[in-house]
């Protein structure tokens, strides 16, 4: 029974016809032909293409860097600091819809945030969240009062004491004079650099929807005017 199998086995091998059209893309030997390997340039321009969707589906869903513009966050973010945004954090926006993928946390207060400005969302800002969703917020000269209580704040630039008029510190931003409620699912956002940032004080507050990320890391320091590396800031982690 063996032989008999064997023997079936070892001729059982399609010859085609003579004229007639190969099938199942085998030879007359039963070979299957080798397909014929991609040119050089084809697997570079396949690597460089899945390099690109790789690096943009980070840039939409994890990190992306951001350049520091001002000195508004001095002397905690540089002018020429490039940084790092966490947006996987607070959960990220699925491009060209409303919706966001679930994040790991909601936005804190402390929290160093880049956000869409609310007067022009083509423009990217960055402010730290001073107070978050139902607090009660108030500033008085360059104190910053939350739920009553004044909040200490290490990192902010020491500025000339505010103006006094008739006696008392003179309050002109359009928000936080007066004790003032943060709305649901808002945040009210400071420069470090009080005397010289247009903050929540002044245009309101930032929605949920708006926040793109958390900084946590600055990666690059170039100071433009002395044209020079601050290479001591390189990898400076952001909390």
């Amino acid at each position: 029974m063996d032989e008999r199998k064997a023997e079936f086995q070892a001729t059982d091998v399609r010859v085609p016809v003579p004229g007639a059209p190969e099938t199942d893309g085998q030879t007359a030997t039963g070979a299957v032909p080798r397909r014929p390997r991609k040119s050089l340039v084809r697997e570079y321009g396949e690597a460089i293409v899945i390099a690109v969707l790789l690096a943009l589906v980070i840039r939409t869903l994890v990190v992306q860097a951001f350049t520091i513009p001002s000195g508004s966050m001095m002397d905690t973010l540089l002018v020429g600091d490039y940084i790092l945004v966490n947006k996987f954090l607070y959960g990220p926006e699925i491009p060209f819809t409303e919706w966001r993928l679930p994040g790991l946390r909601s936005p804190h207060r402390g929290d160093i945030i880049v956000f869409k400005y609310p007067q022009d969302e083509k423009r990217d800002f960055i402010k730290r969240i001073v107070a978050t969703p139902g607090d009660q917020v108030q500033i008085r000269g360059h104190d910053v009062y939350v739920n009553g209580n004044r909040l200490v704040e290490p990192y902010v630039k020491p500025g000339p004491p505010p103006f006094a008029h008739s006696g008392q510190a003179y309050c002109g931003y359009a928000y936080g004079c007066d004790p003032t409620r943060v709305p649901a699912d808002s945040y009210f956002v400071m420069g470090d650099n009080r005397d010289n940032s247009q903050d929540s004080r002044y245009w309101g507050f930032v929605r949920r929807e708006k926040i793109k990320g958390k900084a946590f890391l600055i990666y690059w320091s170039w100071d433009s005017d002395r044209h020079w590396l601050r290479w001591w800031r390189l990898g400076k982690y952001i909390p």
